[in-house]
């Protein structure tokens, strides 16, 4: 959870408790999931008309409720509110720390809002809000108080066109500054598939035709073993692996949230994602995910029945378990926290009878059906060698090909091409930045994939080297590690980086992030596993085996 999402609920009851009657707006599917909770405010902004020190509401606050408001302020609680979708946001209250002591501060509430509206003919263009630091309530002892609270209003004309007035907000993640990170990020990943790219330029391409002139001319292969050893394993590399419904399975849902991550990034190419459209990403997600479901059924079951499975239906239903599941899961336990703590991160049973509908008659019916048709198509693996009826022994290899050590150097390459990047995405979700530049990410995404598929294909080929034909499923590990190494970020940001304590705050953060570096696990584990099977098929294929 957000410290966002936290204030958002602070701000939410100091509403409840100014007001005496409070309009909550109907909130949409991805508001709700955000964990907005509007109420209407009880200023009154009408169009061009001018309102100087009128009263909002009088209220009488209580003891325990000028503790309350006392300890928002201490923490530095802000109030945000919309006019015409625009948001506008301030400081509910400041601390006077005149005295030495912490004893003799003073805590204010202030009570009378400005607002400066801007408007072209009939439209509104601008709005900013600040507060009179004259207007001050003393919350610093625990007694009742009588507050009138009061708010300003002021228009100007300006000549700023509608279509900019959105500008503004995403000019914070634009400034020089900040685009010159930016670039040098670009930079720094383009730089690390240049040199990855010489590197499988100049060692395997030249290893590969090395070994493709001696086979043609049928000289003796053996006699250096470490770079002809993988025509030796011909009979057994496209022998299939183990847990193949598990792998097959895998596969789809990677394949389900790399359709997803392109879709979401075409739409915020296109502006969808504007600055404060609220909650359209987690719209977009829920519903892209949904419709996206019969590919994984699709790819699962065809992949599956091409490893000569029998059972595909219980495929089927581990293709829409693998990721559903531990999000499900997931999600159970942080909403429980969340009720427990009265925050608005909690789904109402509403929004959850939604989800459950829309995973009921939408999912689950295009999961089966995309399995059907992937059962139906009858697709043949395409191996261009026959594969032995006994397995080759693998011989011992040294420690650093064993799979873990070989994980790690496959994530850590994709990683640095994209940690820089990281840290201005997990302060938008996390945090208060605004993030617009997607044009930038998607290179960075780009890059991503690219440094994934090369890395993995070279770790393939040196195992496959090395006489070890199990490289199924290294391949699809190694291609999912960098969502490992995100997750191992996840930790230096939370308590490197960010303001977030307590709780429901650090499960919230933990939990979440889990589930979203899973899903780059078997995202990026497909990208990695497609590579390298393409890169097999084409040097067996260029190859005579007996």
């Amino acid at each position: 959870m957000s410290s966002s999402s936290a204030r958002t609920f602070i701000y939410l009851n100091i509403w409840i408790l100014i007001a005496d009657k409070v309009k909550e707006k109907k909130e949409a599917l991805g508001e709700v999931l955000n964990g907005d909770r509007l109420v209407s405010a009880p200023y009154k902004l009408e169009f061009q008309k001018h309102k100087d020190s009128e009263v909002a509401c009088k209220r009488t606050i209580k003891k325990e409720e000028v503790a309350r408001f006392r300890s928002a302020v201490n923490k530095d609680y802000y109030f945000q509110m919309y006019y015409d979708d625009l948001p506008i946001w301030g400081f509910i209250g400041k601390v006077d720390k005149e005295g030495k002591d912490p004893s003799e501060y003073k805590t204010y509430l202030y009570k009378h809002i400005h607002f400066d509206i801007s408007y072209n003919k009939d439209r509104v263009i601008e709005i900013n809000v600040r507060t009179d630091p004259n207007a001050l309530v003393d919350l610093t002892e625990d007694k009742e108080i009588d507050v009138e609270f009061m708010y300003t209003v002021k228009w100007k004309e300006t000549t700023t066109p509608f279509d900019k007035r959105m500008d503004k907000y995403s000019q914070s993640s634009s400034l020089p500054h900040h685009l010159e990170i930016h670039w040098f990020s670009i930079i720094n990943s383009c730089v690390t598939v240049l040199l990855l790219t010489g590197f499988l330029a100049t060692i395997l391409m030249r290893v590969l035709k090395n070994d493709f002139v001696k086979y043609a001319h049928d000289e003796e292969a053996a006699e250096d073993q470490e770079e002809t050893g993988w025509k030796y394993i011909h009979g057994d590399v496209f022998r299939f692996p183990k847990y193949k419904s598990l792998f097959a399975a895998a596969l789809g849902s990677g394949t389900q949230l790399f359709t997803l991550t392109i879709f979401i990034f075409i739409l915020a190419l296109v502006g969808v994602f504007y600055p404060y459209n609220r909650g359209a990403l987690f719209t977009a997600l829920v519903v892209i995910y949904a419709l996206t479901s019969g590919i994984a059924g699709y790819t699962a079951t065809s992949f599956y029945c091409q490893l000569e499975g029998t059972n595909w239906v219980r495929n089927l239903l581990l293709t829409g378990c693998l990721f559903c599941g531990p999000l499900f899961l997931t999600f159970c336990f942080l909403n429980t926290v969340a009720i427990a703590y009265t925050a608005t991160a909690a789904l109402p049973f509403g929004t959850i009878v939604v989800i459950v509908l829309i995973w009921t008659l939408v999912t689950s019916p295009l999961l089966v059906l995309g399995g059907i048709a992937g059962k139906n198509s009858k697709a043949e693996f395409q191996a261009p060698v026959r594969t032995t009826k006994y397995p080759r022994e693998i011989p011992p290899l040294p420690w650093y090909r064993a799979t873990i050590p070989q994980m790690a150097m496959a994530g850590f390459l994709p990683f640095s091409a994209i940690y820089i990047e990281l840290y201005y995405i997990f302060a938008s979700v996390w945090g208060h930045r605004i993030y617009t530049i997607y044009s930038i990410l998607f290179i960075v995404f780009i890059i991503l994939l690219i440094v994934t598929a090369f890395i993995t294909v070279a770790l393939t080929y040196f195992q496959l080297a090395a006489e070890d034909h199990e490289w199924w499923w290294r391949s699809f590990l190694c291609g999912g590690s960098t969502g490992i190494f995100i997750y191992a970020y996840c930790l230096y940001y939370y308590y490197a980086r960010s303001d977030m304590s307590g709780f429901m705050q650090t499960s919230f953060f933990f939990g979440y992030m889990a589930c979203i570096c899973y899903g780059f696990f078997l995202m990026l584990g497909t990208v990695g596993f497609r590579a390298a099977l393409l890169f097999v098929r084409h040097i067996y294929r260029s190859i005579k085996c007996e």
